[in-house]
């Protein structure tokens, strides 16, 4: 990947998420109406004892997780060599992981040292269930069954049920929004990515900021000449006083709440979000963290600019209010059907690209969460569609399937170890949803579901059992086994 993205596609749809997010930022900030100068991050920051922050990385398009952690022991890997073929990562290739018997993909060579420290878990065979489900079940139920997620391998669909920790596509509300409810924090769920189920209430949308240091939320906001244009002053001033008066119906005064937070979160907040690597108000030990992912005053890549973003916004925690905050970035480009692997060499291909990016940005931010001193308070996870078939495909690259991999990274996870099970990687096996010849690729069927991951995750978070069987209803259906223990 170049120093934004990697082609006209990817360009586009970075352009057309900008544009959500300044849409989604409220009128105040449209406007340009906000003042936050005086925000900007200083060398004296104050933190919260219980202080806590869930980051979810969605990795939207579905996630090979076969090749991003590989079994290593002899038996395995050859299962998987002789399957995966062309697609396979020579043994060599793979990043060693000291207590367990896999290896990383060699593009995660930013994740290395936080595996050396004990701090990176893998789970395995993750995925949207309603309850646990064996194959014969499986094949038993009809399609229009309530007990298998709902249209399984599509895209949009499983996105929603992942991001609403549900197993309906109608799912209006995200289970980290529900959560956030739940534990009455101070802000919703704040996206550095766009509007997101995943931070939806029944009736608050999480708090979209801009993915890029340097950006405003909006027209002239932080512009300081434009602050004391006189119009600009006058017009504020009107709507201020507008928006405090007391409004006749119940939709208007609804409205008028959400613009004055709007002006609020704009002068709270505008400051901090605009600031730039190597800039006023920038913090050295953000900056020496991403350094590798600086280049001038912008970050190298999507994701390294999102959890700069949201690096500043952790340790600035007491501008941005309340013990506990959730936060959500994205990377798109998963939906590796061809080329994810090129030429046969590991580190060159789609895939390899993607992967690269993930780890380098979340090995920086992981190190200036560690930096600032908040790494036990601080933890990340990412999230995918599914997972991808065990079979290749003729175009060099894989379907959709179900159970994935996925990654937790922080000073509190339990590292130097797996969690989840690792599929049964036999074509057919109990794993593979598939009977007949033609369907056998290796869409496994997951063994943990998503209620058990997010369980684990908010459980320490700081939600009680109660609260988990509101936020994450289908919890109740696997019994004692709630939480994975990698927390």
């Amino acid at each position: 990947m170049n120093s934004k993205t990697s082609s006209a596609n990817a360009a586009l749809s970075m352009d057309r998420r900008r544009w959500l997010m300044r849409s989604s930022a409220g009128l105040a900030s449209a406007l340009g109406l906000g003042t936050a100068a005086n925000l900007v991050l200083g060398t004296k920051r104050a933190y919260a004892a219980d202080y806590k922050a869930l980051v979810c990385i969605f990795l939207y398009g579905g996630n090979d997780g076969l090749n991003t952690i590989v079994p290593t022991d002899s038996a395995r890997y050859n299962q998987y060599a002789t399957v995966r073929k062309g697609l396979a990562l020579p043994s060599a290739s793979l990043l060693p992981m000291s207590g367990i018997s896999y290896g990383m993909h060699p593009s995660l060579q930013g994740l290395a040292p936080v595996w050396a420290e004990g701090k990176l878990a893998p789970v395995f065979n993750l995925g949207t269930l309603y309850k646990p489900m064996t194959k014969a079940q499986f094949r038993a139920e009809p399609d229009s069954s309530t007990l298998i997620p709902a249209n399984l391998f599509s895209h949009s669909d499983q996105q929603i049920e992942w991001e609403t920790g549900s197993t309906s596509a109608l799912t209006r509300s995200g289970w980290g929004g529900r959560a956030s409810a739940a534990l009455a924090t101070q802000n919703p769920v704040i996206s550095v990515a766009g509007s997101t189920r995943f931070g939806l209430t029944d009736t608050i949308s999480p708090l979209v900021l801009p993915d890029t240091p340097g950006e405003t939320f909006g027209a002239y906001v932080l512009e300081t000449e434009a602050q004391k244009y006189a119009p600009n002053v006058l017009r504020k001033s009107a709507l201020n006083a507008l928006y405090a008066s007391g409004q006749e119906t119940d939709l208007t005064e609804a409205y008028a709440t959400a613009q004055r937070n709007a002006f609020s979160v704009s002068e709270r907040l505008g400051g901090l979000v605009a600031i730039e690597p190597g800039g006023a108000g920038a913090l050295a030990a953000i900056d020496a963290a991403f350094k590798p992912l600086i280049d001038g005053p912008e970050l190298t890549t999507d994701l390294a600019g999102q959890l700069y973003q949201i690096a500043k916004l952790i340790a600035a925690n007491s501008t941005v209010g309340g013990n506990k905050q959730m936060f959500f970035a994205r990377m798109d480009g998963f939906d590796t059907h061809g080329n994810q692997v090129a030429g046969g060499a590991p580190t060159t291909g789609n895939h390899a690209t993607l992967l690269k990016e993930l780890g380098d940005a979340l090995g920086a931010f992981y190190s200036a969460m560690k930096a600032l001193g908040m790494g036990d308070a601080v933890t990340a996870f990412t999230q995918s569609d599914f997972g991808r078939t065990f079979t290749p495909n003729n175009s060099n690259g894989t379907d959709h399937a179900w159970g994935n991999t996925h990654l937790v990274v922080g000073g509190a996870v339990k590292g130097g170890a797996s969690y989840g099970t690792f599929p049964e990687l036999a074509l057919g096996g109990v794993n593979d949803v598939g009977v007949d010849s033609w369907e056998l690729q290796g869409r496994w069927i997951p063994t943990t579901s998503v209620d058990q991951y997010a369980a684990t995750l908010l459980g320490w978070f700081g939600a009680t059992d109660s609260q988990l069987n509101t936020v994450l209803p289908n919890l109740v259906n696997f019994g004692t086994n709630r939480k994975l223990g990698f927390l």
